[in-house]
């Protein structure tokens, strides 16, 4: 039977104290103009710049997390979980910094390696890689194991610009970060998996993005900033090796902005642009060009989200690797008819 309280209580607490903080931040916000990050307005971004909207929402993201985790008695902080804790207060110190005066793209990198190679330094391992057409492969021996290691930080350095990236309209990184969460809380209660640790974990993510997102969401009052959205890839990446190498499951779910991610470095190479400049080539801008209102499109990407969420939940690896390739396609087809329509209306 389902233990509402192991799960309830650090969820109310992540809310509450996320919430308190976020309304806290942009009371400040309104009285410093220093902390709206007028500065930071990028190609990214598409608030005006004479709107009132701080960068600030990591902070409260980050801190009612660990703060909630660190007062949760039911959770033992393993030496993986210290990994994760730590490596979220150092990307929130150098979050807060790109949020003020943007950091040149190699010095990011180089940031996002090190916090997320602090999970790995605290003990974190991939044992092995799901194959879908027959047994799982081990990494069991120390080349094996390095493999693994750099797999692990490739698969979360793409998570981190993913929802960087993604973070383009109101409510968008947040509402799927909130989702994808939600999924690896469900799937860490299914009796097969049984991980009552990753569910404390994932619902107390959960409580703290819903905080941001009351007011995140359209029209925002806030955004999470660079410290909140490389979190967001961060921690999904950490909850996904510290399940158990549910890697597939979160990449499915995620499949959209990660298929978005894959498709614009494509596109900036083919225009021989680099791909860590900002544009607006991302399919949220898209949507937002042929008249979609930014509400609209977070939940047409929530809906499709939630959508894949419940076939994850679902399907055996073998499943999720055609119904992946299947969205490959239809992304692919998606953003060729988009770009056709737009053709046509420049010539008109």
């Amino acid at each position: 039977m389902l233990d509402f309280e192991l799960y309830l209580r650090p969820f109310l607490i992540a809310l509450a104290i996320s919430l308190g903080l976020i309304v806290l931040i942009i009371k400040i916000t309104q009285k410093k103009s220093f902390l709206i990050g007028k500065k930071r307005i990028s190609k990214r971004h598409i608030h005006k710049k004479d709107k009132v909207v701080s960068r600030l929402g990591g902070i409260a993201i980050i801190i009612s997390f660990i703060i909630a985790i660190l007062l949760d008695k039911n959770l033992i902080i393993t030496n993986i979980l210290w990994g994760i804790l730590a490596g979220g207060i150092f990307i929130l110190a150098v979050g807060l910094i790109d949020d003020f005066k943007e950091i040149n793209w190699k010095v990011q990198l180089f940031f996002q390696t090190c916090a997320v190679s602090l999970i790995f330094i605290f003990g974190a391992k991939i044992n092995y890689i799901t194959n879908p057409f027959g047994e799982a492969i081990y990494l069991d021996s120390p080349n094996k194991i390095l493999i693994g290691i750099i797999l692990g930080i490739i698969w979360s350095l793409i998570l981190m610009n993913a929802m960087n990236w993604l973070d383009g309209i109101d409510g968008l990184s947040g509402g799927i970060t909130f989702i994808v969460t939600l999924t690896i809380f469900l799937l860490s209660l299914k009796p097969e998996v049984n991980q009552p640790p990753v569910g404390i974990i994932a619902i107390t993510l959960a409580g703290s993005l819903l905080g941001f997102l009351i007011l995140n969401f359209y029209p925002a009052k806030i955004m999470a900033g660079t410290s909140g959205t490389f979190f967001m890839g961060f921690i999904l990446a950490g909850l996904s090796v510290f399940a158990g190498t549910k890697i597939a499951t979160t990449l499915l779910v995620l499949s959209i902005p990660i298929i978005d991610f894959f498709w614009v470095i494509g596109r900036r190479i083919k225009l021989k642009k680099s791909i860590f400049k900002a544009d607006q080539e991302h399919l949220h801008y898209k949507l937002l060009e042929m008249g979609w209102s930014q509400r609209k499109i977070s939940l047409f990407f929530y809906a499709i989200t939630i959508l894949i969420a419940l076939f994850a939940l679902n399907i055996e690896a073998s499943g999720k690797l055609s119904m992946l390739l299947l969205l490959i396609i239809f992304m692919i087809l998606f953003f060729k008819i988009i770009n056709a329509n737009k053709l046509v209306s420049k010539n008109k």
